[in-house]
């Protein structure tokens, strides 16, 4: 092959082959999705452009219009682009008598229900703005009303980050909107974006390509929506009334919804909604048009597959017979009886499939790595596209499942204290010769297109040297090649995002600082859970041998914690300690904005003792930097 050069490629022979062989895979799906995404469509996005408070564009639809009335190039696998074509048909959508849907405007859609007085919404987007753009249309073609009440259905951002676009905080406070979320759902909501959250946010850059270009070379589609909405006004309104029951019934505005708790599925804290008036289920993201992550790449606990399939079983045989349309937070709804139920019951067994066989072959003494390499869907899961992997994978999924039951470690002694990737990497170069001889081979392979093995062994060259550009260079293009054929939105965004960073020698990120936790966010801490944030970002070797107990006296509301540090630890409980060190004051919201490096001068007043060992403590708090490196050491 020529020297590789900073551009991006055009598809290899080896990736167009690739690509010949799933258009063929693709081309014998079912064609009624298209009439599916386009069904009761009553608008078309207004506007197209949603702008944000630095005046940027946080959304804008246009952006992929180079996917519209065009084929699949041979740079983007078609089942990925198919998704893609029916991810862009966007706008107010009835889905069923009183249920209307905005779909397009985020990653995820914003159901609006009819209620006697008002609006129910169901999960108000990732932000303010995108949010408030789609009630401004709903209000526009359907009659202005004011909302009633906010239903977030899990615990994940898109799904209540814009609630202040569709109403205020104070409306709620005044009771005037009721917030109904399931069990658990403020911890888990806050915990998620929390004690890792900066190494998730770096990781969601790759995940949803945010720094690459939306065209055919770079980002097309995330598989479970176009993409994540840039820097929006996000925030987080608690909720005023759990659902703590397996199935509970309410009224809500005149409206009869029955709930079914799904912990521990597609999130921690999730539900689905069912409207028997309208015989309408809700299936929140425990149904999508893809098979979902139960792993996702931007790291997170992994979810249960074995109870996902029995909740979705659960969905079938309660609520199977008496429904007549059911839609999703993300996607496109599905109407009549036999296809639900078909539905229900083709991504139980899915589900149910990735789980069972993962053990089954674990059983058998394979490792996490074989296992992903050796399964593959039966013909009657895969001949569903919803059933492929546009947003999870099989293949990281199974990895996921080996993880819950068995861990990292694959029982091979070997395995079990390898050196870390700089080190590792020098001698790997060292053993094969040198990073010439390295480079010479790896050409080769990229040649034949085996890319895999070219972005592994091409990896210890670029950890052993950065600074080696033909190494960096050949393996963005084998990154570059595997993004093209890959079938997953994450993974061709990760492939192409890892592509881009090493052709620039590194991230555009890495003066961003990352331990500035939003506001909205902030605000929504516990005491306890602003500690375990202290605990994280204590740097044991700088506290040293720093001890002290503390009282802390919090105000709004009125709280007094024991607070301390011993052996490079923070612990924490409520309460006053019984002979403290240190006597603190705070207001609630200046800890936090301290606590989450948003205000890192915010006043916490000593009241009591040797001021010192406080400011030995906050001199020992590491600030994270966002833009770590991902692909470089």
């Amino acid at each position: 092959m020529s020297a590789p050069t900073p551009e991006r490629k055009s598809a290899s022979e080896a990736t167009d082959a690739r690509w010949r062989e799933a258009a063929r895979e693709s081309a014998g799906f079912d064609p009624a999705d298209e009439i599916r995404a386009t069904r009761g469509r009553l608008a078309e996005p207004a506007p197209r452009v949603v702008t944000g408070r630095f005046g940027h564009d946080v959304w804008n639809l246009d952006d992929y219009a180079f996917m519209n009335d065009v084929e699949a190039p041979a740079t983007v696998h078609p089942g990925l682009w198919r998704q893609g074509r029916l991810n862009n048909e966007a706008g107010l959508f009835e889905v069923a008598p009183t249920i209307y849907q905005v779909r397009g405007l985020d990653i995820s859609n914003v159901t609006f229900i009819e209620g006697a007085t008002g609006w129910i919404v169901i999960d108000p987007l990732s932000g303010g703005e995108t949010a408030g753009a789609a009630l401004a249309m709903v209000n526009a073609h359907l009659g202005e009303r004011p909302v009633r009440a906010v239903i977030y259905t899990h615990s994940h951002w898109d799904h209540f980050g814009g609630v202040l676009g569709v109403t205020t905080a104070l409306d709620v406070e005044k009771g005037r909107v009721e917030v109904i979320a399931p069990e658990g759902f403020l911890r888990e909501a806050v915990s998620e974006n929390i004690l890792a959250g900066t190494a998730m946010l770096r990781r969601a850059t790759y995940m949803f390509g945010a720094l690459l270009a939306k065209d055919a070379r770079g980002h097309v589609d995330t598989g479970l929506g176009k993409g994540v909405p840039a820097l929006p006004s996000a925030a987080l309104v608690a909720p005023t009334r759990e659902i703590t029951l397996d199935v509970e019934a309410l009224e809500v505005d005149g409206v009869s919804l029955v709930f079914q708790l799904t912990p521990g599925t597609e999130a921690p804290s999730e539900m689905n909604v069912y409207l028997p008036a309208q015989r309408a289920l809700c299936v929140a993201e425990n149904c999508t048009a893809t098979m979902h992550n139960l792993y996702t790449l931007r790291g997170a606990q992994v979810r249960d597959a074995l109870a996902w399939s029995k909740y979705v079983d659960d969905a079938l045989t309660n609520f199977g017979e008496l429904t007549d349309v059911l839609f999703a937070s993300h996607h496109w709804p599905r109407w009549g009886r036999d296809d639900v139920a078909a539905y229900l019951a083709s991504q139980r067994d899915a589900y149910r499939f990735v789980h069972d066989q993962t053990l089954r072959l674990a059983n058998h003494g394979l490792t996490m790595n074989e296992i992903a390499e050796t399964l593959s869907l039966p013909e009657g899961l895969a001949a569903s596209s919803f059933n492929h992997g546009y947003y999870g994978t099989l293949s990281h999924n199974a990895k996921a499942v080996y993880q819950r039951y068995l861990g990292w470690f694959d029982a091979n002694p070997a395995h079990l204290n390898p050196h870390p990737p700089v080190a590792a990497a020098t001698r790997y170069v060292a053993f094969m010769g040198g990073a010439e001889e390295v480079l010479a081979k790896a050409r080769d392979s990229f040649a034949a297109g085996d890319y895999r093995w070219v972005v592994e062994v091409v990896n210890h060259v670029v950890f052993a040297d950065p600074s080696n550009e033909a190494a960096r260079l050949l393996q963005a293009d084998a990154l570059e090649q595997l993004g093209y054929q890959s079938e997953s939105g994450p993974w061709r965004d990760f492939y192409l995002s890892g592509a881009m960073e090493l052709r620039a020698n590194g991230t555009a990120l890495r003066d961003l600082p990352g331990n500035a936790l939003n506001p909205s966010l902030l605000g929504a801490l516990t005491p306890a859970m602003l500690f375990d944030v202290l605990g994280v970002r204590l740097n044991a070797l700088l506290a040293g041998d720093l001890e002290f107990v503390a009282r802390v006296d919090l105000s709004s509301p009125d709280e007094t914690w024991t607070f301390g540090v011993r052996h490079g630890v923070v612990h924490a409980r409520a309460g006053a300690p019984a002979a403290p060190t240190l006597r603190l004051r705070a207001a609630l919201r200046d800890f936090a904005a301290f606590v989450g490096g948003r205000d890192p001068d915010a006043t916490l007043e000593v009241v009591e003792g040797d001021a010192t060992l406080w400011t030995r403590f906050r001199d020992a708090l590491d600030t994270f930097a966002f833009g770590f490196e991902l692909v470089l050491p």
